[in-house]
C-alpha cells in the first residue's frame, strides 16, 4: 500500500463506487453458495477456495532472453509498460522476445484506476528518446514492435511530435519492422492526433478501456465521447494502407 500511495500522490480513480450511485438491486444473495443471510444450518455459506491451477501462476522473471531484453532497455535508458505497470506476465513475454516500449517518460499526468504507472508532474521531454527507441528495436531484431506512452497533458501537443519522430525513426532504422502505436486522446486535439496519423504506423490503436457509465470512476480525466472522436478521426485516415495489419482496437 505504501508503495502504491508513493507512486500515486493524487487519489486513484479505481474506486468504482466512488462516483456512482448506490445500486438499486443487489444480486449478491443469488450467487451460488454465497447468500447474504444466515442459512438454515446457521451462519453464512462460503464458497470453498480450491487450489489454483499451475497455469494461472506467474513465473518468476528470468532466462537468457529476458536478461538480453532487460539489458538492451536499461542500456538505452528506456521505459516499458511491462515494468512500470508491474505486469505479472513480464517474464513470459520477454522470454519470447516481446516488450511494449513506453515513451515520453515514466510519469503520467492522469490517474486511471486500472493502471499502476506513476502519477505526478513529468520530467522535461527527452528529445533523444526516438533515436534510442529505434536503436533498441534494431538490437531486439523485432518483426513487430508495440509502442505506447504516458499521458502528457502538460505538453501543448500532448507529445505528438515525439510520437511522430519515434515512428519515423523506427521505420528508417528497421524497415522490415511494423509499428503498432497505442496512443492517448491528446485531450481531443485533432491537429496533434493528425501529426501521429501522418507518421503512418502500421497499426494505430486507442483504448476505450471501459463502458461509458464507468468512465468517471475508471478514467476520471478522460471522456468517453472524446475517445470515440479519436477513433472516428483515425478510421478514414488509415485508408492509405488497406492491409490486414491496419486495425482499430477497442478494448473493454
Amino acid at each position: 500500500l505504501a508503495r502504491t500511495l508513493a507512486r500515486h500522490p493524487r487519489p486513484l480513480g479505481g474506486d468504482t463506487t466512488r462516483n456512482l450511485p448506490a445500486p438499486a438491486v443487489s444480486l449478491s444473495g443469488m450467487v451460488l453458495n454465497n447468500p447474504t443471510a444466515p442459512t438454515a444450518a446457521g451462519g453464512l455459506q462460503q464458497l470453498s477456495i480450491r487450489r489454483k491451477p499451475d497455469w494461472i501462476r506467474a513465473r518468476v522473471p528470468g532466462g537468457e532472453e529476458f536478461e538480453r531484453l532487460r539489458d538492451i532497455i536499461a542500456s538505452h535508458k528506456l521505459h516499458t509498460v511491462c515494468q512500470e505497470a508491474n505486469c505479472p506476465n513480464i517474464g513470459e513475454c520477454w522470454n519470447r522476445g516481446t516488450a511494449t516500449i513506453m515513451i515520453l517518460g515514466d510519469i503520467c499526468t492522469r490517474s486511471c484506476g486500472f493502471c499502476n504507472v506513476k502519477t505526478g508532474r513529468p520530467l522535461p521531454v527527452d528529445t533523444d528518446e526516438p533515436r534510442r527507441v529505434a536503436e533498441s528495436v534494431a538490437l531486439m531484431n523485432l518483426r513487430h514492435v508495440v509502442i505506447t506512452c504516458v499521458d502528457r497533458d502538460d505538453l501543448a501537443d500532448g507529445g505528438a511530435a515525439i510520437w511522430a519522430e519515434t515512428i519515423q525513426r523506427v521505420h528508417e532504422t528497421c524497415p522490415h519492422t511494423s509499428v503498432e502505436a497505442l496512443i492517448g486522446d491528446f485531450k481531443g486535439d485533432a491537429d496533434a492526433l493528425q501529426v501521429v496519423i501522418d507518421s503512418r504506423p502500421e497499426i494505430l490503436a486507442h483504448n476505450l478501456e471501459t463502458v461509458k457509465r464507468m468512465h468517471p470512476a475508471v478514467r476520471p480525466q478522460a471522456d468517453y465521447q472524446q475517445s470515440l472522436r479519436v477513433l472516428k478521426q483515425i478510421n478514414p485516415a488509415l485508408s492509405w494502407r488497406p492491409s490486414p495489419q491496419t486495425v482499430i482496437r477497442l478494448n473493454y
